[in-house]
């Protein structure tokens, strides 16, 4: 696995969510190539020094999303592409744009956070 996957205990996000999160990230950047093998549960689950169920649920998650498939004997994989930058770039803003409003941010200020950020 060319992504490093760490956990961070001090995080509120369930460990599970955090795994999937990274891999998910890091299949749409394209750091994978579909065919790719991941770990397996147990060797994740070592190397993170958390539980296999832990590991399996994440997984598990990233099947039914259609980002992985598992095969008994052949291993976990990846399944889904990268998705075009521009989509996922449109996805992140999207999400950036949503949590300032939320913070009651109006769009002036998001977009001058924005520009001051480049």
């Amino acid at each position: 696995m060319s992504v490093t996957v760490t956990v961070d205990t001090s995080d509120p996000t369930p460990p599970y969510e955090q795994i999937r999160k990274q891999i998910t990230d890091a299949i749409e950047a394209g750091a994978f190539e579909v065919g790719a093998p991941l770990p397996s549960v147990r060797q994740l689950a070592k190397d993170l020094g958390i539980a296999t169920g832990t590991v399996a649920r994440a997984y598990r998650e990233l099947e039914h999303t259609g980002m992985i498939e598992s095969r008994r004997g052949q291993g976990t994989k990846v399944r889904a592409a990268a998705r075009p930058t521009a989509d996922l770039l449109a996805e992140k803003a999207r999400a950036y744009i949503d949590a300032a409003r939320l913070l009651g941010v109006d769009d002036d200020a998001i977009l001058a956070a924005v520009r001051a950020t480049l």
